[in-house]
């Protein structure tokens, strides 16, 4: 795409962000305007049912905390309870560890049981039996109160009303209002009932332990619910908790009902709102305006910032671009007019010494081969904007791939003056790479560091692994790159401006090319820098499976991490 189709596409796009903005702050308007008539009805409405959802969410929140400590009875089987109870009179442990477990929670003070073949509570061949605190065993009761047999006698009534061959779980509750909570035990298999569990309640722990810190946690604060909730005994008419004592209890004033599922059943929740419906439907309407104005204030303000911010990276991408075309222009001339003088003075036939020609020849071939790398950076540069980049990826080893372009390099990058070394651990998992693009990448970053590495001369790679990745970076002890400059590093035709750089010639394209080509294999790469001290770049690959346990470190690595290593070893003194 040429750069004017470029500027031609920006400045549709910023004119369509415009439009959008505009047609936005009219449509959301007119559309809250109209909101504010048409959704009257359906805010009040939702307004209740949330409440309503609310009270529901508060009363099988209740149900739970007596269903909880009889979880585990769901999973006994009631056949083996039967046999254990009609053979000793004593239930299995692990029976007994469940009502053990039920007895130690507050919310109930006593258990009885009354095995299934008795008809209530009073025939008094038949006796009652109670568990024992202490020997966690069933034992008969010479005292039975009438809150239990009440209980028993409720169960047993309810029981009878019920189809035992349809009913498909081993348990079923009973509940006698807030007094005694009777689990009625099934044997599925031969449709009989095995016995009744009658669980005492403690009136006061439920209310003072239980309703009340749940019912100021979830409606006390008039702000967040909007309603005050009291919990009311309507054949008593008498009020047990509020959730906001300041606020009076009326019976005007009850907007809305709710009873306990199952449980409960002389207590009932009624709740009244804090503000009139119409009030709140203005409210909402109010709101809703204000959100959609902040909403169309927002998109218009960012059409405006992303207009100028496109505008001025169009700006600075026409500079980089216009000075990269003077520099490459430039820097394509002198190889080739040193080539032309040298092929010049050997074609005249000037230069007959041998040493001489070879030196000629030598020119000759290193500024051809300085050439080469730029027309091919250049070509690489163009395939990348054309989507033309072929990737030839496979299954490689990373720490084979950086061996292999260590040992092909070392005499060069010495010959430059530099100490160079290769860590590396070994047997890492598999990554699905392109073996040339791996080789361009080395060759972009190694040649960043032999460019920028005024004083100390060092270059080192590390190969490593997290277990999910395969990584290796680059660390030099070079000039380093100034914090404010490294978002920009990636970028085509940028060039950290510097009195350094200026001196060093480069086009702003090797660091592309490499984030160009490290995402086309599906990696990632980073840059940690600081001026002065040097610069690290990590390159990390998705591995084709986690690495092992016990995996071999390098050679002179101990346990410590070695990504961890490597950053301290970048900016030790």
């Amino acid at each position: 795409m040429s750069i004017f189709s470029k500027y031609k596409k920006s400045n549709t796009l910023r004119w369509f962000f415009l439009g959008v903005g505009i047609i936005a702050v009219v449509v959301i308007t007119a559309m809250n305007v109209y909101s504010l008539y048409a959704l009257k009805d359906s805010t009040i409405e939702a307004a209740k049912e949330n409440r309503k959802i609310q009270l529901e969410e508060y009363s099988n929140t209740v149900l739970y905390r007596f269903y909880q400590p009889f979880r585990g009875i769901r999973k006994l089987e009631m056949s083996d309870l039967e046999i254990a109870w009609n053979a000793s009179g004593i239930f299995p442990t692990h029976f007994n560890e469940v009502l053990s477990e039920a007895i130690s929670d507050s919310l109930f003070s006593d258990i009885y049981y009354s095995p299934g073949h008795l008809n209530g509570c009073y025939m008094y061949d038949y006796p009652i039996y109670k568990f024992d605190h202490y020997s966690g065993i069933f034992l008969v009761s010479p005292d039975v109160p009438k809150v239990v047999c009440d209980g028993f006698g409720l169960s047993k009534s309810r029981v009878n009303t019920i189809s035992l061959e349809d009913f498909r779980w081993n348990n079923k509750v009973v509940f006698d209002a807030h007094r005694t909570m009777t689990l009625v035990l099934i044997n599925t298999h031969d449709d009989k009932v095995v016995g009744h569990l009658n669980f005492v309640i403690d009136r006061d722990y439920l209310l003072h332990n239980i309703l009340e810190p749940e019912l100021i946690a979830k409606f006390g604060e008039q702000s967040d619910s909007g309603m005050a909730v009291w919990l009311r005994d309507w054949m008593q008419d008498e009020v047990l908790l509020s959730s906001n004592p300041n606020y009076t209890f009326s019976r005007d004033k009850i907007e809305m009902r709710q009873r306990f599922p199952d449980l409960l059943d002389n207590w009932v929740l009624q709740a009244s709102f804090f503000e009139s419906p119409a009030i709140a439907a203005t409210s909402a309407s109010l709101t809703r305006n204000l959100f959609a104005l902040g909403i169309a204030v927002f998109i218009l303000f960012g059409a405006f910032v992303f207009m100028f911010i496109n505008a001025q990276r169009e700006r600075e991408f026409a500079q980089r671009q216009a000075g990269f075309l003077a520099n490459v222009t430039h820097e394509l001339k002198t190889p080739l007019a040193v080539m032309q003088a040298a092929g010049e003075n050997i074609s005249d036939g000037r230069v007959t010494d041998g040493q001489r020609l070879k030196d000629y020849g030598g020119h000759i071939y290193n500024e051809a081969i300085r050439l080469r790398k730029m027309i091919d950076k250049l070509l690489d540069v163009a395939k990348a904007d054309s989507g033309q980049i072929v990737v030839n990826q496979a299954p490689h080893k990373l720490e084979n791939l950086v061996q292999d372009y260590a040992d092909a390099n070392r005499q060069y990058i010495t010959s430059k003056g530099f100490d160079f070394s290769l860590t590396k651990q070994e047997n890492l998992p598999p990554v699905m790479v392109d073996t040339d693009h791996i080789e361009t990448i080395l060759s972009n970053l190694i040649e960043n560091s032999l460019k920028y590495s005024s004083t100390r001369k060092e270059i080192s790679i590390t190969v490593f692994s997290s277990g999910k990745s395969v990584s290796f970076s680059m660390i030099d002890k070079g000039d380093g790159i100034p914090k404010k400059a490294q978002k920009n590093i990636f970028d085509k035709f940028y060039r950290v401006e510097s009195s350094m750089t200026s001196n060093t010639k480069g086009h702003g394209l090797g660091l592309s090319i490499v984030k160009n080509m490290v995402d086309l294999n599906g990696g990632i790469i980073s840059v940690t820098s600081v001026v002065d001290k040097g610069t690290t770049f990590t390159v990390t690959f998705p591995a084709l499976f986690e690495m092992p346990e016990g995996f071999e470190k390098p050679a002179g690595e101990k346990t410590a991490d070695i990504k961890t290593n490597i950053e301290l070893e970048q900016y030790a003194g």
